[in-house]
């Protein structure tokens, strides 16, 4: 669909994002959403959400669901993000999530929906056997940003194709109740360097909590022995650390952890290459940990803190859910009116 005859939105500037409590954070995640998060607060009225009813769509994990959701909201607070300046709440604490995304359902057209790539890969095989929710994840999301009416949503490759269905959901709902500037049509945010961090054995790989091998990921609760011992064991080749980018071709390990140090450095790779160009891995990897060790262990220490006291941070969370609310009440309450739903 295209948006050429959407005006233009004249709303508050919004970012919407959220994470799901899937288990372990690792350093894809603080690189690739969390930095980029705290970032954003500078900017925008920022809205971070921790997204449970995605998370129950791959199946139910009522004993742990709790803890995780704490583990993702102590994450975004440890790593900078400021429940003063941003709101951050649980996903589910917020019912309007689940109205909207019904009536979303009634807009979006299932060969949309079909072309999502994401369920294809999640189901593999299987796609008979998934449950509908998996294959509705993209119409939920949509709803999450909508319902806030965001203008902007932090994305990474992967994510593309779902904000653009969230775009032609938005335009054609505008469309069809004849309201052209109810909904903005989101535009991306696209994560710059760091946004796709790669396995430590396998650089065709993103680095992923679902990975059996912990030695695949910097967790960010690993201390610093841990980071060492991973880096340390990080398939690389025999070769040194190329002087120039284009030694890097061919070479996707060694790609990565470039990557890895100019990104949590925020420095260039061209920069990180003028360092340690032509030095052999016994000089770079200890380099490297050493600097993800002083970044990560405040982050992973404060992490701890946090999620020690659950009644502090349950509070948070809960002041986060009321703020989220007060926006997206309003916001229901006019598109029930824009569908024609009954209200009392």
């Amino acid at each position: 669909m295209t948006d050429a005859a959407q005006p233009q939105y004249k709303g508050p500037q919004r970012v919407f994002s959220g994470m799901q409590p899937t288990n372990g954070l690792h350093l894809g995640n603080y690189l690739g959403a969390l930095q980029k998060f705290v970032r954003l607060q500078d900017h925008y009225e920022c809205i971070y959400c921790i997204v449970d009813l995605h998370a129950i769509t791959t199946g139910p994990d009522p004993e742990n669901l709790a803890s995780r959701c704490r583990e993702v909201a102590a994450a975004y607070i440890a790593a900078g993000v400021d429940p003063k300046r941003s709101t951050i709440f649980i996903q589910s604490a917020v019912r309007e999530h689940n109205e909207l995304t019904w009536i979303f359902n009634c807009v979006a057209r299932m060969g949309w929906v079909e072309r999502m790539t994401q369920f294809k890969d999640k189901a593999g095989k299987d796609a008979q056997r998934s449950s509908v929710g998996l294959f509705d994840y993209p119409v939920l999301q949509a709803a999450d940003i909508l319902l806030y009416k965001a203008t902007h949503v932090p994305v990474g490759e992967d994510q593309k194709q779902h904000l653009e269905l969230s775009r032609d959901i938005a335009q054609k709902f505008n469309n069809d109740h004849n309201a052209p500037n109810f909904f903005p049509l989101p535009e991306p945010l696209i994560q710059g360097p760091g946004a796709r961090i790669m396995s430590l054995r396998d650089g065709s790989k993103k680095m992923s909590k679902s990975d059996p091998s912990d030695m695949t990921r910097i967790n960010l609760t690993d201390d610093a022995d841990a980071i060492m011992s991973k880096i340390k064991k990080a398939t690389t080749d025999a070769h040194p650390v190329p002087e120039s980018k284009d030694g890097l071709e061919g070479r996707a390990e060694v790609e990565n952890l470039v990557g890895i140090f100019a990104a949590v450095t925020e420095r260039s790779v061209e920069d990180v290459l003028t360092e340690f160009g032509g030095k052999g891995f016994g000089v770079f990897k200890p380099a490297l940990a050493e600097t993800l060790a002083a970044k990560l262990s405040p982050i992973a220490a404060e992490m701890r803190r946090l999620t020690a006291d659950t009644a502090s941070l349950d509070a948070i969370l809960k002041d986060g859910a009321e703020k989220a609310a007060a926006v997206a009440q309003p916001i229901m309450a006019e598109v029930r009116d824009v569908v024609g739903l009954w209200r009392a």
